[in-house]
């Protein structure tokens, strides 16, 4: 069974930056993609940004520059550092992990991040 659990969230100024962490607890983290996503209030569910073991990232168009994924194989953790934060980046944030060959997902609980002056 896979876990994800998030840590970092809060809240920040405009401007400012933020560093989110999710822990993997599966066998072998090297196989699966990792990601972030968002929900702000009212809104659907959004892919922020991606990488796979390789080290290949992809980003939504409205972080780009902004928001960097990267991930430490070794101690089965995914990061995102975010800064020029603004306060459309209000929202839950989080961890998803897909093996790669399979369609599940999994979810981490989600932390708050709040950007607001």
């Amino acid at each position: 069974q896979v876990q994800l659990v998030e840590f970092g969230g809060g809240l920040v100024q405009p401007g400012g930056s933020l560093r989110l962490s999710c822990a993997a607890s599966m066998t072998i983290f090297s196989i699966y993609k990792m990601a972030w996503y968002r929900q702000a209030p009212g809104k659907q569910r959004e892919l922020v940004a991606s990488i796979i073991s390789g080290g290949s990232t992809d980003y939504a168009d409205s972080v780009k520059s902004r928001f960097t994924i990267s991930r430490d194989n070794a101690k089965k953790t995914v990061f995102l550092q975010m800064n020029s934060m603004k306060p459309e980046d209000t929202a839950v944030y989080y961890c998803n992990a897909v093996r790669f060959g399979t369609n599940i997902n999994y979810w981490g609980q989600g932390t708050q991040v709040t950007v607001s002056s």
